[in-house]
């Protein structure tokens, strides 16, 4: 067991300052077993796909009126017509509760809560387990089986295989229809396949469309899918400079490592480490838990490229700073004049490489060579800083 303390702690956080809180997240990824570890009573616990749970809100007005303390409502997006209710229950004086809201698929979900409870609700997005949470030693765990806790506590790196196998066969033809989204299951699993061979790589629906004989925006619909449903991310193009030909489509990646190695049917480190995936693979990983340990949001990271070759892998946009990340699979990555511009023209604050290795050492003025395990330390040394 692996206890979320950071997440608990966000969550507590939230139910403190909003009257809703939305915890949102892939399928699997451990939002039920965070809630019912909050010490919710059971009768302020509904499942939406859970019958009796159903049929207890019949009438949701007299049964969620009622109830005082922490409330959480699971599988909220099958229930959409709770979000005017709930806006009400929140505007009472006092409030008597408060409310955890669970779901699985975004943009409708987020619109609706949004529309519904301006001003009253906090969302929280969940990924699965990232190394702040289950500690270096396991670095290569988590990059081979990913973070769905299924799959990285299974028994045994066959288990989890076979736990992610099972993953893509519910995904496509159980939870995709109770999302509402009806789509030839076939042909997403195709186009899942191909997209998994451009991880890491620019978007091209054209290219794709071609290979699999589909039109844009069947493309661009099933890249839709398989991005609000938390299973890919667009990784979107910064580009300021009139004058350089930048690079204007954006970076596809699959969110979940483990998942990726499924896809290319990569069993162990070793099928790793002699795959020609292993460099993107690395990629993906890095910048999920670059993510993942500055809570970066959509409108928060980027990537910068250039068609003449210099490029950064991650730049991330908060209070005012530019950071970059360079993610390199190497013993001992060294200065390159990509860096050098890429700290010139975009005036980043600070450059990090990231690598698999385990020593810290600055490569020029403001460029700092780190390991992947040290990415956590960033953040929460910052978090100190301004504690004091």
């Amino acid at each position: 067991m692996i206890i979320r303390e950071r997440v608990v702690a966000g969550i507590r956080s939230n139910m403190r300052q909003f009257q809703v809180t939305a915890l949102l997240g892939p399928r699997q990824c451990g939002k039920t077993t965070l809630a019912r570890g909050m010490h919710v009573r059971p009768e302020n616990y509904f499942d939406m796909e859970d019958p009796r749970d159903v049929t207890r809100l019949d009438n949701p007005r007299t049964v969620l009126a009622k109830l005082k303390g922490p409330v959480v409502i699971d599988e909220i997006q099958r229930m959409p017509d709770l979000f005017p209710l709930l806006r009400v229950l929140a505007d009472r004086p006092g409030r008597p509760a408060s409310f955890l809201i669970l779901g699985s698929a975004t943009p409708d979900l987020v619109k609706a809560a949004s529309e519904s409870l301006a001003g009253r609700i906090g969302f929280i997005d969940l990924t699965g387990f990232d190394l702040e949470e289950v500690g270096a030693d396991n670095r290569d765990r988590l990059w081979l089986r990913g973070g769905f806790p299924g799959s990285f506590l299974a028994a045994s790196d066959d288990a989890s295989f076979r736990w992610r196998a099972n993953f893509f066969r519910t995904f496509l033809t159980q939870d995709l229809p109770a999302f509402g989204i009806r789509v030839p299951t076939e042909r997403l699993r195709r186009f899942w396949m191909m997209l998994s061979h451009y991880h890491g790589q620019i978007w091209n629906a054209s290219e794709i469309g071609a290979s699999l004989n589909l039109d844009y925006k069947s493309c661009q619909y099933y890249l839709d899918i398989l991005r609000n449903t938390f299973i890919l991310r667009t990784l979107q193009p910064w580009f300021e400079n009139a004058g350089k030909r930048e690079r204007r489509a954006p970076k596809v990646y699959m969110r979940d490592s483990g998942l990726f190695h499924t896809l290319m049917n990569l069993h162990s480190m070793r099928d790793i480490e002699s795959h020609p995936k292993l460099g993107a693979s690395w990629e993906g990983f890095a910048i999920e838990q670059i993510i993942s340990a500055f809570r970066l949001a959509a409108d928060e990271c980027f990537y910068w490229a250039v068609h003449s070759g210099p490029e950064i892998d991650l730049l991330m946009m908060r209070d005012g700073k530019r950071t970059g990340f360079e993610i390199k699979f190497a013993d001992a990555p060294r200065l390159t004049a990509s860096m050098m511009t890429a700290m010139e023209h975009l005036r980043l604050n600070r450059l990090y490489v990231v690598y698999p290795g385990e020593l810290r050492y600055d490569l020029a003025t403001g460029i700092e060579a780190i390991p992947v395990t040290d990415v956590p330390t960033l953040n929460a040394k910052k978090k100190r800083r301004t504690a004091r």
